[in-house]
């Protein structure tokens, strides 16, 4: 082979290999395709962010500092406790009821008193000389009546004899007429002394009459202006009694029989009218004076039952009073016992009872607690069946008593429900329990 052939044959093997070389096209994605994959994927994180995010009205919660309960059924117990605290059963305040100075204290504070016996003596110059004065005034009144009721009897006295000399005069008329009568028709009794005997009858009837009309007359304002002095007199003595009664005030008696406390009034001392000089506390007994949330103000009344366990032995007691004022969420109430007191029981000691204000019945009981002051009983957060989280569902709830609330709607026997404080829960839906603190 030649070299001329060798060469042709190199050329025509390079042409035929550069045949086979191809322009490749790149295909690109539809703009559609990429748009609808995007939207796809924020709806994806969308959804994701709603299941897993927070909710505004949901929390998570502890679960150990939660106290959960099972509502179940049994017999509400309608009861009230209370603590009372052991007061007298009379207290008597003693006041100044004229002011004065003090002249003679006769007792101490603390002293045993009996009803009537002196306690202070006081000096008022002015309250006496007032009293001398008015005394002086009432007598002088008092006689100035006792004339004039003199002299009323008088004028009847005169009365009476003028009725008794008018009644003769006109028997004794009657009688000449009479007599003359029947001689002058027969001609025995001149005209003129028939006349002068009937004119003299005539005058002494009718002088009779006018003097029983004035005497009738006279008689009721009389007896008027009697009536009128005695109540006079009566009034004047009522206020000569007033007025040496408050003289006798300067003499301070104790009102009743007990303890005096409180009474550190010293000599020489000046007391106004009406201070406060100290108190008594009567012997007679004591009470219990206990303050009740105003929330059983319309369920507690007089002659409800209260029991309290003194010393191991349970006393019954009684409703008294019931003071209708309301002081900061309370009112007070009296109760007295039934029966005998506990003999060692002490004046301000506390006791606690409980006091009955309704039957007892069977009902749906959730356990009492704090729950309730942030709700007002109208609505709780109840355990899910898995148990990590609770949801708020409105309720009804009836009586109270320190253990046990009744569940009149929106619970059955089995809930569990949260019963430990709602604060900084109120405003949520729904809880999530976490393990951790």
């Amino acid at each position: 082979m030649s070299l001329v052939e060798l060469r042709q044959s190199s050329r025509s093997e390079a042409v035929s290999g550069g045949a086979m070389d191809r322009v490749v096209v790149r295909k690109r994605i539809d703009r559609r395709l990429l748009t609808a994959g995007g939207a796809a994927a924020v709806l994806i994180i969308l959804l994701v962010f709603w299941l897993f995010a927070p909710r505004a009205d949901s929390v998570t919660v502890a679960r150990d500092r939660l106290t959960i309960s099972e509502a179940q059924n049994g017999t509400f117990e309608d009861f009230l406790p209370v603590r009372a605290k052991v007061t007298p059963l009379l207290t008597v305040y003693l006041d100044a009821v004229e002011g004065g100075q003090v002249e003679k204290k006769l007792v101490e504070d603390g002293a045993q008193v009996v009803q009537g016996q002196p306690l202070a003596v006081l000096s008022n110059a002015e309250l006496q000389l007032s009293t001398l004065e008015k005394e002086t005034e009432v007598e002088q009144q008092l006689n100035n009546m006792r004339s004039l009721e003199l002299a009323l009897a008088n004028t009847r006295s005169n009365d009476l004899r003028d009725l008794n000399q008018a009644q003769t005069d006109l028997a004794k008329a009657k009688r000449q007429y009479e007599l003359d009568k029947p001689l002058a028709e027969k001609g025995f009794v001149a005209s003129k002394t028939y006349n002068d005997a009937r004119d003299d009858y005539y005058y002494q009837t009718k002088r009779l009459q006018i003097l029983k009309q004035t005497i009738a007359k006279n008689e009721t304002l009389q007896s008027s202006q009697l009536d009128q002095l005695r109540a006079a007199a009566s009034s004047l003595n009522s206020s000569l009694g007033i007025a040496r009664g408050s003289l006798g005030q300067l003499n301070i008696r104790a009102p009743v029989t007990g303890q005096l406390s409180g009474f550190d009034i010293q000599l020489g001392q000046s007391l106004q009218q009406g201070e406060r000089i100290g108190q008594i506390d009567s012997s007679a007994g004591d009470k219990l004076q206990a303050d009740v949330d105003e929330y059983y103000l319309g369920r507690v009344a007089v002659g409800q039952i209260a029991t309290a366990d003194i010393e191991g032995k349970t006393y019954r007691l009684k409703v008294a009073k019931v003071y209708p004022q309301v002081k900061d969420g309370q009112f007070q109430i009296d109760l007295l016992f039934v029966g005998p007191e506990p003999p060692s029981m002490q004046r301000g000691q506390t006791v606690q009872a409980k006091l009955t204000v309704g039957d007892s019945s069977k009902a749906l009981l959730i356990p009492n607690g704090a729950f309730f002051n942030d709700t007002g009983g109208n609505w709780v957060f109840v355990v899910d069946k898995g148990g990590n989280s609770a949801t708020k569902r409105p309720v009804q709830l009836g009586r109270r008593n320190s253990d046990f609330i009744e569940v009149l709607s929106g619970l059955k026997p089995g809930d569990r429900v949260i019963t430990s404080s709602y604060s900084g829960l109120t405003d949520k839906n729904h809880l999530s329990f976490s393990s951790g603190d």
